[in-house]
């Protein structure tokens, strides 16, 4: 288990919503708390999208729970037919991630006895928005989300799997137990990618008058993800294959061979992205040798032509990974050469 920044925010958001009511002398603090924890989302974009839904969700939950309360009282079964309309609601106005706090809402203000004074009962729906405002406050200015860093850092670290299982997949000598754990973290990890990816991509096109965006990097993010992407391909694309067509050893160097080159351009790339590497320090990589690869793999004999279609497939996926690198080699190239201008 990790405490991570958003954990710790939103314990923060929380103590700062108490805090709040408590010097306001507000009541039923518990639901700023309550409040609090439903709106920290993991990127300031979508906390304050999130606040601008809960406001118009709230309202709305807030109206109907006071029509409700006043006009049909507060038996279990009205409870019942108004949350199921907010949440109907909800869904048609596309708020579905609206629906837990605004029904905290309607059951706050519902809860209160009828004969309650209606400033009571305003007092609950502000205390709930003094939870919602608090998040997005602690979001916004305490470890705001850093997805460049998050990215780069995740890459490196599902790369360091992915490379341990290219340069064994075809020698076979990782144990099962050791394959499929370092397998599974890399899947884990490339979901992760692209979920930061995502948040990365939202956050630069809603918010970069705030959060300027260097969109180079941005597209080097992209292509990286693509390259692993496609090295996670080839080990699929093995594990289904190549053993059910193998005929000799020196298919195994061949392709283990070929494996090991990209696998250690890969690195050469991250290495060369980080500014450890100098511009031109090696000679560009040439798709070429990339296509010897492939046609060396055509014109193997097997008995069978189901067998040399698997080699070939196989050889294609690897043949896509080299491309997909060359092209991360050529934006690198790029953006540190204009960098360094």
């Amino acid at each position: 288990m990790t405490l991570g920044p958003r954990v710790i925010k939103t314990g923060l958001s929380v103590t700062l919503a108490l805090y709040i009511c408590s010097f306001l002398q507000l009541e039923h603090f518990v639901f700023a708390a309550v409040a609090a924890i439903f709106t920290m989302q993991p990127s300031i974009y979508k906390t304050w999208k999130h606040l601008l839904d809960q406001l118009r969700t709230n309202i709305l939950g807030a109206a109907l729970a006071l029509f409700s309360l006043h006009f049909l009282g507060n038996g279990p079964i009205i409870f019942g037919l108004v949350i199921v309309l907010v949440i109907l609601i909800s869904l048609k106005l596309k708020m579905e991630g609206t629906i837990p706090l605004t029904s905290v809402t309607v059951l706050a203000i519902m809860s209160v006895p009828v004969d309650e004074d209606m400033i009571f009962t305003i007092q609950r729906f502000v205390v709930i928005l003094i939870g919602v405002g608090s998040a997005f406050l602690v979001n916004l200015l305490i470890f705001p989300p850093k997805y460049k860093k998050s990215f780069y850092g995740k890459i490196q670290s599902v790369f360091h799997d992915l490379s341990l299982l290219l340069r064994t997949s075809v020698s076979n000598e990782m144990t099962e137990a050791s394959y499929r754990e370092h397998w599974d973290r890399v899947n884990d990890g490339i979901l992760q990618l692209e979920e930061f990816y995502h948040l990365f991509n939202e956050e630069r096109a809603k918010m970069k008058k705030m959060n300027p965006v260097d969109v180079r990097e941005f597209v080097i993010f992209k292509q990286m993800l693509h390259a692993m992407r496609s090295g996670t391909t080839v080990l699929e694309i093995v594990d289904e294959h190549y053993f059910q067509s193998r005929k000799d050893e020196g298919n195994n160097d061949l392709f283990d061979e070929k494996l090991e080159q990209l696998t250690k351009y890969h690195e050469y790339l991250l290495l060369k992205f980080e500014g450890k590497i100098k511009l031109n320090e090696q000679q560009p990589f040439d798709l070429t040798d990339s296509q010897l690869f492939l046609n060396k793999v055509m014109e193997i004999d097997h008995e069978t032509d189901e067998k040399k279609l698997r080699l070939v497939v196989i050889g294609s996926s690897i043949f896509e990974y080299a491309f997909q690198l060359q092209r991360l080699d050529q934006l690198i190239e790029q953006y540190r050469a204009k960098a360094a201008a």
